[in-house]
């Protein structure tokens, strides 16, 4: 912990009640935040923890930001499917939110995000209703993706579809429900996306026909490229770029979300 931002850790309960760990990083001075996002982490679903995001909301909360790193139920430790992962990552939301409201910060001010398959289900999240009425909305006022997965599903061929309906819990036929580009509608909260143009697992293709998608609909999507750069090129120990991506976030989310 610096004097550029405070940190703390609370236990959030996922949708089938066991307890989650979310991570709250806030500016430090008594200073109150501008602005408010909770982040979640890549690992394929069934890797990764809060921790891997931590240097990303240290780097914002120095900036005025309230940020958050949050879990949710692996594939294989406690998530039967996808459909667990999403549903837990809309409580994680509305918890941040109440931990946001004790600041003074408003849904407004809220953004959610995440990097790789925790971008991915930040966005589905954003983008669709919850599957039962007893689960929060996720309700957010803007979307930052790092290296997300999952943009444009219907480009893989159908043998592949089928593996991957199968690595994440779902009915065959269902892996098009959760391709971010089949979800755009107008009135998608505006998104800002950081990607290598050499990504090896989301080639920048699918990513770039998302956010054309977003832009025809008329949403705000703006997506950084990053030349030559591949999955993951956001980390820390990657020096070429971690600083470049936190000024970029801290710039979107302060312009849209601010308080004034």
């Amino acid at each position: 912990m610096t004097a550029a931002c405070r940190e703390s850790s609370l236990l959030f309960h996922a949708a089938d009640g066991s307890e989650l760990p979310l991570l709250i990083f806030e500016p430090g001075a008594g200073k109150p935040p501008r602005a408010g996002i909770v982040l979640f982490h890549g690992g394929a679903l069934r890797e990764g923890s809060p921790d891997g995001l931590a240097p990303h909301c240290r780097q914002l909360a120095s900036r005025g930001i309230l940020a958050g790193s949050a879990g949710y139920r692996l594939l294989g430790r406690g998530a039967v499917s996808i459909d667990d992962c999403i549903a837990d990552v809309r409580w994680a939301i509305d918890q941040f939110a109440r931990v946001a409201a004790v600041r003074g910060l408003e849904a407004s001010h809220l953004a959610s995000g995440g990097s790789s398959a925790g971008a991915h289900l930040a966005a589905v999240a954003a983008m669709t209703p919850p599957a039962t009425t007893a689960a929060p909305t996720a309700g957010t006022a803007a979307l930052v993706a790092l290296n997300p997965a999952g943009s444009n599903l219907r480009s893989f061929e159908p043998a592949a579809q089928r593996r991957l309906e199968r690595q994440v819990g779902i009915a065959p036929g269902r892996l098009i429900e959760y391709s971010l580009v089949e979800l755009v509608r107008p009135g998608n909260p505006p998104m800002q996306i950081h990607h290598g143009t050499r990504d090896e697992v989301e080639p920048i293709d699918s990513v770039r026909q998302f956010r054309d998608a977003m832009v025809r609909s008329g949403n705000e999507c703006v997506l950084i490229e990053y030349e030559q750069a591949r999955h993951g090129f956001h980390y820390p120990d990657d020096s070429r770029h971690f600083d470049d991506v936190l000024d970029a976030m801290a710039l979107f989310l302060l312009d849209r979300l601010a308080t004034r």
